[in-house]
């Protein structure tokens, strides 16, 4: 049975970029007390109007296409993974097929948030193994800045998330030794509202206080988004940093030697890990535990934020780009996030 390489990466981060000192303009912060608690010192937000969780997703696959040696046309299935989509309906994947002017394959769009990426490459590895699709485009690609809460009260969670996209063509290859090796995916939806946007969403109506009664504009705008909601901000992202803190640095290292585990190998064959780029703390907690060098392991939080299922394609296109990914090494991709739901891969390039 063939196995899944990645013959084509690209990336597109937003011209923006906002500095720790530019928040300040917003929010009771300083650049010493966003770095300390995340390692964060700028990312990057896309145009208000003119570029979208789509439009970034196009850039870096125009250029993961073009690395692989292939067209647009040869894509045959596409599985997009994002939290921010720029329709609640429909997903990205059918605009980047549109975009793209491509065939009319399938799309499939992943919600796995921070796991999303690599739930996506998980998913297209089993349609490149069985041989049903040849050219498969994965991509992570999220516009969280148009839904932040950029006030003192949502400081921690708005000084942490970026704009951006990365982009992989999927491919099979006979060549002994070289692919994705495994994937493992887990979830945990115990603890789901730890880490969550609750509304816009169906369960909306349930924290409103009395029925509605009957649906004339005024009482269908209760039933979506009461005072009460709007009060308690529960129109932004909500997260409870420090449980999400504990049970990352759990599960990131679980997940990792699942992998090596799975395949016989140890963390001293990992060329280099690539963990979601959630916290540099948490990352750094992961290579201690793990004791892995520092050149095992590749963050880049500090210049981009916390990109979500971005982050880890537009972080391996970068460590790719900069010669620290070569060909016969082993990379391990890793991440935990919102549901709970976290994952890996191993990869020999």
């Amino acid at each position: 049975m063939p196995t899944s390489k990645i013959a084509g990466i690209g990336l597109y981060v937003p011209e923006n970029t906002v500095t720790n000192e530019d928040l300040k303009k917003y929010m009771d912060t300083s650049d010493e007390w966003i770095q300390e608690r995340t390692g964060i010192r700028e990312r990057r937000y896309a145009h208000r109007t003119d570029e979208t969780t789509t439009t970034m997703a196009v850039e870096a696959s125009k250029i993961a296409i073009e690395r692989a040696g292939i067209t647009a046309q040869d894509i045959d299935f596409i599985v997009f993974a994002t939290l921010s989509p720029d329709y609640y309906f429909p997903g990205c994947g059918v605009l980047v097929q549109r975009a793209m002017q491509m065939k009319e394959i399938g799309a499939l769009d992943i919600r796995n948030q921070c796991s999303g990426f690599v739930y996506a490459l998980s998913v297209a590895d089993q349609f490149i193994k069985t041989g049903m699709y040849k050219n498969i485009l994965v991509i992570g690609s999220e516009k969280h800045s148009f839904g932040l809460d950029f006030s003192t009260r949502g400081r921690n969670i708005s000084v942490i998330f970026g704009d951006g996209a990365g982009a992989v063509v999927l491919q099979a290859t006979e060549k002994e030794g070289q692919g994705i090796m495994s994937t493992h995916l887990h979830s945990d939806g115990q603890s789901a509202e730890l880490l969550a946007m609750y509304n816009p969403g169906t369960h909306a109506n349930h924290w409103v206080k009395e029925p509605v009664a009957d649906y004339t504009e005024a009482a269908i705008g209760e039933m979506f988004m009461s005072k009460e909601m709007m009060d308690k901000a529960q129109n932004f992202p909500f997260m409870d940093g420090q449980a999400v803190f504990k049970k990352a640095i759990i599960k990131f290292p679980e997940v990792i030697i699942e992998a090596l585990t799975k395949n016989g190998l140890s963390t001293t064959d990992i060329n280099l890990l690539i963990p979601h780029q959630a916290n540099l703390r948490i990352s750094q907690f992961v290579q201690q535990k793990l004791a892995l060098r520092n050149d095992q392991v590749f963050n880049n939080i500090q210049q981009f934020g916390n990109t979500t299922a971005a982050s880890i394609p537009i972080a391996l296109c970068q460590a790719w780009q900069e010669g620290k990914v070569k060909e016969g090494d082993l990379i391990c991709l890793a991440a935990f996030g919102s549901g709970f739901t976290w994952a890996s891969a191993l990869i020999r390039w």
